[in-house]
């Protein structure tokens, strides 16, 4: 697969989806000429069913410079990695339809951590989820795992906070290009983690945030991580999308035990019926994680 092209096709305007649906309509395309590579894509976007104009994806894509790309990520301070590279995270490489292109800003080498646990919750989590974090944080801390979240207030940034607190690797998954940001409440911790872990996007540098991208995004936190584990979630929340995924690509789920009366912990004891492992503490989760 030719780095160059994947960049042309996702400045051109197509998504990640529409780039592996290209190459399912025509599986020799990166080794067409360019004549035969802009034939292929002006008769495959006359397959889609799409809101942007056509016409306009197919000029970008012949028309695009690609000093002018580098150029442009160079002055944004992102780089790129594509699922070509040895770095690429080999457990997100196993996921359906992984990004085939990631932007990230901060350490590449995270991408190669095996010990991944992704810790997710609701954005209105409470003090349970603070003082469980708490609790188990320093077994992590022994077991040096690498921390992954989505960066949305509420449990997402208690998360990070405790993975940068006890010196734990972590990395942020944002539901949008690096030059925008989205919730405010987390660009300082953003700003710390893309010094001292790492911050990754499907999404190009310019894209802003879309109500659409938050789920595209959850797959790639379940996808990166080895386990999932959720602190405080609502019945049917968000959260609750992440799990699916998260059950679909084979990883473990984890969940924090809850009152039948807490509606933050609903959630959880949804999960746990579809066979999420209750976590009563640390060695719950880390029995799995064993070198």
């Amino acid at each position: 697969m030719n780095d160059i092209d994947l960049l042309k096709l996702r400045f051109a305007g197509l998504s990640t989806q529409q780039i592996h649906r290209l190459l399912k309509f025509s599986p020799s395309f990166m080794e067409y000429s360019t004549h035969d590579k802009q034939y292929t894509l002006k008769q495959f976007l006359g397959t889609l069913q799409i809101k942007a104009k056509k016409e306009n994806i197919y000029q970008l894509y012949v028309t695009t410079d690609l000093k002018m790309i580098f150029k442009q990520l160079k002055s944004w301070k992102v780089h790129f990695i594509t699922i070509n590279h040895p770095l690429y995270p080999p457990l997100l490489r196993e996921i359906y339809d992984p990004p085939l292109i990631l932007f990230y800003r901060g350490k590449r080498t995270l991408m190669q951590s095996s010990h991944t646990l992704a810790i997710i919750g609701s954005r209105q989590a409470t003090h349970y989820t603070w003082q469980s974090l708490q609790t188990l944080f320093p077994s992590f801390e022994k077991r040096h795992l690498t921390i992954i979240s989505g960066l949305a207030k509420g449990a997402d940034m208690m998360a990070h906070k405790h993975a940068l607190l006890f010196k734990l690797p972590t990395i942020a998954v944002l539901g949008f290009g690096h030059m925008h940001h989205y919730p405010i409440e987390t660009k300082e911790i953003r700003q710390q983690i893309e010094r001292d872990g790492l911050v990754i996007s499907e999404y190009l540098p310019f894209e802003k945030p879309k109500r659409h991208h938050f789920p595209e995004r959850n797959r790639l936190i379940s996808g990166l991580s080895k386990g999932i584990f959720i602190t405080e979630s609502s019945d049917n929340s968000g959260t609750s999308i992440t799990t699916r995924f998260a059950l679909e690509q084979n990883r473990d789920v984890y969940v924090l035990p809850g009152s039948i009366f807490n509606k933050m912990t609903l959630g959880n004891l949804r999960s746990a019926q579809e066979g999420a492992k209750i976590v009563l503490n640390a060695d719950d989760i880390l029995e799995d994680f064993i070198i």
